[in-house]
């Protein structure tokens, strides 16, 4: 297990503060994200865990308080994070009309993969069965394996996972295991907001607790 206190890390936020409506929802957050580390994030509901990875992927600033993600600092220019991370959500980018197979080469294209890579990432989570049928066909089981798809041709050192089990068979689950693995073992990083810890846990190096918007606690497995 990584000790996020030793070298480099992959994120890290000092004093961050993120404003949604005229709401502070991150308050004052200091946290580092080590190579090789699985960091569980957890919290009430409205705690503040999908920002937090939602400004680690670029795609909320801070309106005080300074960080870097993979070397770009923040605040700064959003675009070279978002290029940088893999961020897993509730919300695929995929078109409905599209099928399985366009959608994943679509990505690949944008990122730029090869249209090989967009088939390959659909057999690695395995969708080759239905690369044919509109992704709006699709079941939320397998729009979840869609969206990991599309996070993996990012090849990103950084993974994000928000709810990565949520509507996942057990073969699903055991895919995403092997998706969190994979990454540290090749040196990256991985951080994820779930609800189901007794899975969670089982996989994480460490535990942190947003309470209001602020890291109430930290803990090491």
């Amino acid at each position: 297990m990584s000790d996020p206190t030793d070298g480099a890390p992959l994120a890290a936020l000092e004093a961050a503060v993120c404003v949604r409506d005229g709401v502070p929802v991150l308050r004052g957050v200091h946290l580092r994200v080590a190579p090789g580390e699985v960091l569980l994030v957890t919290g009430s509901n409205g705690a503040g865990k999908s920002t937090l990875l939602r400004v680690l992927a670029g795609l909320l600033p801070l309106v005080a308080g300074a960080g870097q993600v993979l070397g770009h600092r923040l605040p700064g220019p959003a675009a070279p994070v978002r290029r940088s991370v893999a961020l897993v959500g509730h919300e695929t980018p995929c078109y409905d009309d599209l099928t399985v197979r366009t959608n994943l080469r679509f990505h690949a294209g944008a990122v730029g993969r090869s249209r090989r890579d967009g088939d390959q990432a659909a057999a690695d989570v395995g969708l080759t069965g239905v690369l044919d049928r509109p992704y709006g066909r699709l079941s939320a089981g397998q729009r979840r394996r869609c969206g990991l798809a599309v996070g993996l041709l990012r090849r990103s050192p950084l993974l994000l996972l928000d709810e990565p089990h949520a509507s996942l068979d057990a073969d699903g689950r055991t895919l995403v295991d092997r998706v969190i693995r994979a990454t540290v073992a090749d040196g990256g990083a991985v951080v994820l907001v779930s609800h189901e810890l007794d899975s969670v846990r089982a996989i994480a190096d460490r535990e942190v607790r947003l309470v209001d918007g602020v890291l109430a606690g930290s803990q090491k497995f």
